[in-house]
């Protein structure tokens, strides 16, 4: 059961046993209400949080930029990726840990790209965990000195509580949700870096402010950045794929 918002949470993110750069020791918590809930909450932020210091420690040693991609469903994440992973992958090694709670389609489609990809079934945890991308690392024999983006389940809340030891998370939001998002589910904005405005090539269409969810976002987190851009006409990808490349060429090691 995850501690944030009560769903089921599987032990490691995914089924398989293996070597990695974690240490062990599980515990099987049970729940209730009031100080016994806020203990069991500390306890497995705690222990995630251990398991992240591993992960960002690992990464840093091997020079593999990590981010950790966050959003509602439908924000278009994905397709994102695929245009990221067209425009870089002859430029950088490139790998991509997908999470979902079912079917291994996102994977695939990053697969058929000819970048590997993992993909965590979640089954009804709400987000991903630091000591499933340990796993998922190894599993992917994830190259130094590269790109590893790690799609979180579609979700605004849970993720932004759980680090993975990424460098940045990125929070990406469509026009098509609303420009009041930043102000609605405060800690994903807060404890995002960037935030991608994505599908702007829909903006006629909807009711979207882009200055007033700016406005919203800085007034949550005034050092979030902004990159506004469509995944499927390439409005913004040079601006978003050159960050990226700042934080690649930054986080190498010889």
């Amino acid at each position: 059961m995850c501690a944030i918002c009560g769903c089921g949470q599987p032990e490691h993110g995914h089924a398989h046993d293996h070597g990695h750069h974690h240490e062990h020791g599980h515990e099987h918590h049970h729940y209730g209400t009031g100080a016994h809930w806020v203990q069991v909450e500390q306890d497995i932020l705690g222990k995630n949080n251990r398991y992240a210091l591993q992960n960002r420690a690992y990464f840093r040693q091997n020079g593999i930029f990590a981010l950790n991609l966050v959003s509602s469903p439908g924000a278009g994440k994905t397709s994102l990726l695929v245009a990221t992973i067209r425009a870089l992958k002859n430029r950088i090694p490139i790998a991509v840990i997908e999470g979902d709670q079912q079917t291994h389609r996102d994977a695939d489609r990053i697969r058929a790209e000819g970048i590997p990809a993992l993909q965590i079934n979640t089954g009804k945890a709400c987000h991903l965990d630091a000591h499933g991308i340990g796993h998922a690392v190894v599993d992917l024999h994830v190259k130094p000195n590269s790109l590893l983006a790690i799609e979180n389940v579609g979700n605004l809340v849970c993720p932004s509580s759980f680090d993975l030891g990424e460098a940045h998370k990125v929070v990406i939001l469509s026009v098509t949700e609303g420009d009041d998002k930043p102000i609605k589910y405060p800690d994903m904005f807060h404890a995002a870096d960037l935030m991608l405005i994505n599908k702007i090539d829909l903006l006629p269409y909807v009711d979207f402010d882009v200055p007033r969810c700016i406005d919203y976002a800085r007034q949550v987190n005034p050092d979030i950045r902004v990159i506004q851009l469509s995944a499927t006409r390439s409005d913004g990808m040079d601006d978003w794929v050159e960050w990226i490349m700042r934080g690649v060429e930054k986080s190498q090691v010889g």
